[in-house]
């Protein structure tokens, strides 16, 4: 058997906000499970074989940190068939595209900030070979 990120688990402010985010981005993407109790909500949002797992806050508390530079989750990033469109139906719902240099003749990738400010990458890969998808050096 071959390893592979099953989920990750998040927490957001709002769930019916970072669900809308991320169907917009990714309309195959349906709730496998969902809940409620006392204490907070949770959602696990994905495919049949991988998924993101949202909880809400339970304690409203502001995080201060610089992402790429202190402890934490900076991105997560989700392979698409077209990121053109998935940048242009986001760009349209008026989420925040983050700009970054894009040049790679073997993936497409775009960037956009959620309502948390919450970072995520979608990955358009341009070839099936899989070093020239995995290579860092151009």
């Amino acid at each position: 058997m071959n390893s592979y990120v099953e989920h990750a688990n998040i927490t957001v402010n709002n769930l019916t906000n970072t669900i809308a985010f991320l169907r917009t981005a990714m309309p195959d993407f349906k709730v496998r499970g969902e809940g409620r109790d006392e204490h907070y909500g949770w959602c696990h949002l994905g495919t049949d074989t991988s998924y993101i797992a949202l909880q809400e806050v339970v304690i409203d508390k502001p995080v201060d940190r610089v992402p790429y530079r202190q402890l934490g989750v900076n991105h997560i990033g989700f392979v698409v068939d077209d990121v053109t469109l998935v940048a242009e139906k986001l760009k349209a719902a008026g989420f925040e595209e983050v700009s970054f240099e894009k040049s790679h003749p073997s993936r497409k990738r775009a960037y956009f900030f959620d309502t948390d400010g919450i970072e995520w990458e979608f990955i358009e890969y341009l070839t099936d070979a899989m070093d020239s998808r995995n290579d860092y050096v151009l």
